[in-house]
């Protein structure tokens, strides 16, 4: 009797398996509907952009929206937890004691995300991951003229802007005093519109417990990240259909009372530098 209780598991066990794949398949097969690169040249999006930022911060002053004018959105990686091979253990262990996949994303400025690469090892630089979405096939678009908004662990570049570098930066820092220079109030304006895709991030966590489970995942590598951009995509169809405001207002009452110290990587000031320099420094003048 128990034995025919435990086949009866063992075979519900494999059917829900199966069925799970299939079903990720299909959903991963239409990823790009979901996971729209071409946002990018939509106007929209600095709409969005320019609505948060006065939202946020209270101001009037057209010259202090300047930043927005030509942003795209914002980018940075996640690690998430993986089960790999006691072979590949070392490879995938990271900053964390276990191992994890260091995923690439960029969003939009109403908690969508546009640009996804997984697959990458826990002890990848992000330097290394950023540059590869920058060269493969199918590669992180740059609209003329556009950028991302990075933090100051990447490198700037022409299209990924970071903030001003030796300038405090975060939020709670102004909190006591207000920028008192103009490199101050664009780190102030960086951090504000940059701090959208740790709220997305922060979004899809809540929404999807099994992204930062403390626990062993149960299914190898290669499903767990198919799980991952299928909690993805429907994270973009659910920020469309039920954005879900209390969970949105959790995520930024946990955000504005803890802050990490960003590590700053070191800057190899190549002419794409030289770009990027330039045109952080042409918006700073202009606030």
């Amino acid at each position: 009797m128990n034995n025919d209780r435990l086949d009866e598991s063992s075979d519900d066990e494999d059917f829900i398996n199966r069925n799970c794949v299939v079903i990720l398949g299909m959903m991963l097969k239409d990823m790009n509907k979901y996971v729209d690169k071409g946002l990018m040249e939509n106007t929209g999006q600095k709409d969005d952009a320019q609505h948060i930022l006065l939202h946020n911060l209270v101001t009037s002053n057209e010259a202090c929206c300047s930043i927005l004018r030509n942003c795209v959105s914002a980018l940075d990686g996640i690690h998430i937890r993986v089960k790999v091979s006691n072979v590949d253990a070392p490879r995938y262990r990271g900053r964390n004691d276990c191992p994890t996949t260091n995923m690439l994303a960029a969003c939009s400025f109403d908690l969508k995300f546009t640009y996804i690469l997984s697959g990458w090892e826990g002890t990848t630089f992000d330097s290394r991951i950023i540059k590869n979405a920058l060269s493969r096939r199918d590669k992180l678009l740059f609209p003329h003229g556009k950028y991302y908004l990075i933090d100051s662990k990447f490198m700037l570049k022409s299209g990924l802007i970071t903030p001003s570098r030796g300038i405090r930066y975060h939020l709670k820092e102004y909190l006591r005093c207000g920028p008192t220079n103009a490199k101050e109030l664009f780190n102030l304006r960086h951090a504000s519109l940059c701090n959208v895709i740790e709220r997305t991030f922060g979004v899809l966590n809540k929404r999807f417990p099994i992204i930062t489970s403390g626990t062993e995942p149960y299914y190898e590598i290669n499903i767990r990240v198919d799980i991952i951009l299928a909690c993805y995509i429907l994270h973009n169809f659910l920020i469309g259909v039920d954005p879900n405001e209390r969970l949105i207002s959790e995520v930024d009452h946990e955000l504005s009372a803890n802050y990490d110290n960003e590590v700053s990587c070191n800057e190899r000031q190549d002419d794409d530098w030289s770009q990027g320099n330039m045109i952080r420094d042409n918006i700073v003048n202009i606030m």
